[in-house]
């Protein structure tokens, strides 16, 4: 089949949408307002590293408690045929918690915190079925081409979106709004409305390949729990397998916990919060074609060649970003990291696909999501504590080398278990 072809194809085009749908609350909600706007307006008044510190909790939090329930809902779902009506319910969870942000008054850190928890948990949740969808869509072949092709989308969809709440926020008057803190809020209801409207063709032409017959929902718990046993063990046998899920910890680590502590820490620097939403769309922007670009790459030449680029380019920005002085470096750092960010997702995400047995793709990708979310607990609460020890958001941020520097390496020791199974 040509590229195309598969990138025109009905369930593609579908699936990828839902890129486009949920990467709003990624980039308005998770990397974009929510920390300018917790820290402004829902914990206004407090120290810039107790803000800090409470930002990394919530996000620990929540991926600490889906890390945990992951894999076990991913067997659940493979055992019952129903990833389809997991990522339904896990949508809907983030979409009516991320509405109900708008309702969240100020001061109230406390209730905001809960909310964004939740509506996190839908997302990363969603996540865990979303993923395991690539290899319901694609062919085995195609699957780099097709997962840049996702994230391209979500590049574009998120960025599309958010450049229109940022208008809202700077120019509140032209909307019929009294302010930009009603901007803000009204951004995170909009947010809920594009997140469940493109959705919608996933659900509708999206298949999955059955699982066992659907078992009923008390014997499919049952089913899952013992398979996920037995994938325990199982996953031990694939060293190559195994490396790669412990690298990919590690290095996703960096890259999660940079996409939600970034502007919180350029608002820590000082530089002004205009210039740090410039920046986000400058990575949105870049991000659309650089990931896209990226799949056609490690298609054509290697998967693994194009997730080293991306950990030496996080490598470089994360040190370089210690010694920033100059929103102009924000900037500079914004178009590195879109140019690699969606490739190292993209195709982290394809070469563990070409890794797994074909029929429990919902398992298998819980473990990626969970490896994925405990390293997104190390991140923020390293982040977090440094900066509360220290009393210096620079010094912070020197906790992500080693992850990426350790991930890498293990790559390597994947690598060559592949070559030599």
């Amino acid at each position: 089949m040509s590229t195309f072809a598969v990138l025109r194809s009905r369930p593609v085009v579908a699936w990828a949408l839902y890129d486009w749908a949920n990467s709003a609350f990624a980039t308005t909600v998770m990397a974009g307002f929510f920390p300018i706007f917790f820290r402004q307006y829902w914990s206004a008044g407090a120290e810039a590293t107790l803000t800090t510190f409470r930002l990394g909790l919530v996000n620990g939090t929540s991926s600490f408690i889906l890390a945990v329930l992951a894999p076990l809902l991913g067997a659940i779902a493979d055992r019952g045929g129903a990833r389809i009506r997991f990522l339904a319910v896990f949508t809907a969870m983030g979409v009516a918690m991320t509405v109900a942000l708008y309702f969240v008054e100020q001061g109230a850190w406390q209730w905001a915190a809960l909310l964004y928890a939740g509506a996190s948990l839908g997302f990363w949740g969603g996540m865990i079925f979303y993923d395991s969808l690539l290899v319901d869509v694609s062919p085995r072949a195609q699957y780099d081409l097709v997962s840049g092709f996702g994230y391209s989308l979500g590049y574009l969809g998120g960025g599309v979106l958010f450049a229109v709440n940022v208008w809202m926020t700077l120019d509140p008057a032209r909307f019929g709004l009294a302010s930009a803190a009603e901007a803000v809020r009204l951004s995170f209801q909009m947010v809920g409305a594009w997140w469940a409207l493109f959705a919608i063709p996933l659900f509708l032409f999206v298949g999955e390949r059955p699982g066992s017959p659907h078992p009923g929902a008390w014997r499919a718990v049952k089913q899952g729990v013992a398979q996920l046993i037995g994938t325990f063990h199982e996953i031990r046998k694939y060293r190559a397998l195994a490396l790669f899920l412990l690298a990919y910890w590690l290095y996703i680590d960096g890259v999660n916990t940079i996409m939600k502590m970034a502007v919180d820490y350029g608002m820590a620097l000082g530089f002004p919060t205009n210039s740090l939403i410039i920046a986000l769309l400058i990575t949105q922007f870049v991000g659309f074609p650089a990931a896209l670009f990226f799949g056609w790459l490690g298609q054509r030449t290697s998967t693994l060649g194009g997730i080293f680029i991306g950990i030496g380019v996080y490598t470089l920005v994360t040190i370089w970003a210690v010694f920033m002085s100059d929103v102009r470096e924000f900037y500079g750092m914004a178009i590195a990291i879109g140019l690699v960010q969606g490739a190292i997702q993209s195709l982290s995400r394809s070469y563990f696909g070409s890794l797994i047995p074909i029929d429990k793709p919902g398992e298998f990708f819980g473990f990626y999501n969970m490896m994925g979310k405990f390293a997104a607990v190390l991140g923020p609460f390293l982040m977090g504590i440094t900066a509360l020890l220290t009393g210096s958001s620079r010094t912070s941020l020197l906790s992500l080398v080693v992850l990426f520097i350790g991930g890498g390496w293990l790559l390597v020791l994947a690598a060559r278990s592949t070559r030599n199974p």
